[in-house]
């Protein structure tokens, strides 16, 4: 049997203790202080939706695989059969959809912003206006040239422009998730607990930016009524969507359209066909439980991502759907996928776009719809 000295001892105990000591260093002096949810407003459980397909992944088909990196939403232009969607390289993507073939696809670039577009949206003059998350809102014309519409607002600077949609009358209704946090802390905003976000017009005539709604929680998708009398708008950690009145007399006023989503919202598109399509970036799960109630364990993960973005914790991705009253109609989902920021129904497909994948998910909504459960 071996001997075992004071030497020996000496070492495992460095060992063991070491990163412990480094790791509570860390804790102290790391500056992301999240404060406590509200967690009065998640005493109920999830939502569930009436029909669900949960292995979504077993009948999609990738757009694009290769050329779109990380699209995070998707516009589409019926008249041309296009989609557009912004790239983590920059990159504003045409993508002309192949019936016969989705993975025929032609993807063409249309232009770089030299930032991170996330929400695009297309414009009555054919052009594709950006929520751009560095750079503000944006107006791309066809022959690629790029205006900065906006990047504040009321002095105040956007940090994180995230989605956009326009009026009728030619108002552009947009988030600003944060004006404290850019992109690349956008975890820190998720996780801190904290109301950052905004939801601001810009007025095409006038050239000014107005805020609507301030103090949100990771202000993210938005979306307007086929009755263009309100926008809906979703809050990330707070799995909310609500709604913002833009005409009649309850003009101004805000109100909750769907509470306790089973899991954390990302784009919210409208299908002219009566339903919401709701991308969820990661289900709502125990371990996410546990972070809403202990900031103390949020800001553990926060420190961890600093060095490590491994996103296990979003999983069983997907998209949710609502009707105009905001009553779920159908889920969409699978344990394989992480991150899906946006889907958009055209025709008989689905179309979800993404934070991680090269490629945007099509899935066949009559080979593979929902089942009732």
């Amino acid at each position: 049997m071996p001997r075992i000295t004071s030497c020996s001892l000496a070492t495992v105990a460095f060992s063991v203790v070491a990163p412990v000591f480094a790791a509570i260093i860390m804790y102290q002096l790391d500056s992301f202080d999240p404060a406590p949810f509200p967690v009065h407003e998640f005493t109920q459980l999830p939502l569930t939706a009436p029909a669900k397909n949960v292995r979504m992944l077993q009948g999609s088909e990738f757009v694009g695989f290769g050329k779109l990196q990380e699209p995070e939403d998707i516009a589409y232009d019926d008249k041309s059969g296009t989609i557009y969607t912004g790239c983590v390289d920059g990159w504003i993507k045409r993508v002309k959809l192949n019936d016969s073939a989705v993975g025929d696809s032609a993807v063409e670039n249309l232009v770089n912003t030299g930032g991170r577009p996330l929400g695009v949206v297309l414009g009555p003059r054919n052009e594709v206006i950006v929520a751009d998350a560095y750079k503000g809102l944006l107006n791309i014309s066809l022959d690629g040239s790029v205006e900065v519409l906006t990047n504040e607002a009321e002095g105040v600077e956007f940090k994180l422009t995230d989605a956009a949609v326009i009026a009728e009358d030619g108002t552009i209704y947009f988030t600003d998730a944060s004006h404290k946090h850019n992109l690349h802390d956008a975890w820190h905003d998720v996780l801190g607990g904290k109301p950052y976000g905004r939801l601001i017009s810009f007025d095409p005539i006038t050239r000014k930016s107005k805020v609507l709604v301030r103090d949100l929680y990771f202000a993210n998708g938005i979306e307007i009524s086929p009755n263009q009398d309100y926008v809906v708008f979703c809050e990330t950690p707070m799995r909310r969507c609500r709604k913002y009145y833009i005409q009649g007399k309850d003009k101004g006023r805000v109100e909750s359209f769907i509470e306790n989503l089973p899991g954390l919202p990302d784009n919210i598109h409208y299908d002219g066909q009566g339903h919401y399509w709701i991308a969820l970036a990661t289900e709502f799960d125990r371990f996410w439980d546990l972070m809403y109630k202990y900031p103390v364990i949020r800001k553990c993960l926060a420190i961890i991502m600093k060095y490590n973005r491994n996103y296990a914790i979003a999983k069983n991705s997907g998209v949710f759907v609502l009707d105009l009253e905001g009553k779920p109609t159908a889920h969409y989902q699978d344990p394989g996928l992480t991150l899906i920021s946006t889907g958009v129904k055209i025709g008989n497909h689905l179309y979800c776009g993404s934070i991680v994948y090269p490629y945007i998910i099509s899935l066949d909504l009559t080979k593979h719809p929902a089942i009732p459960i």
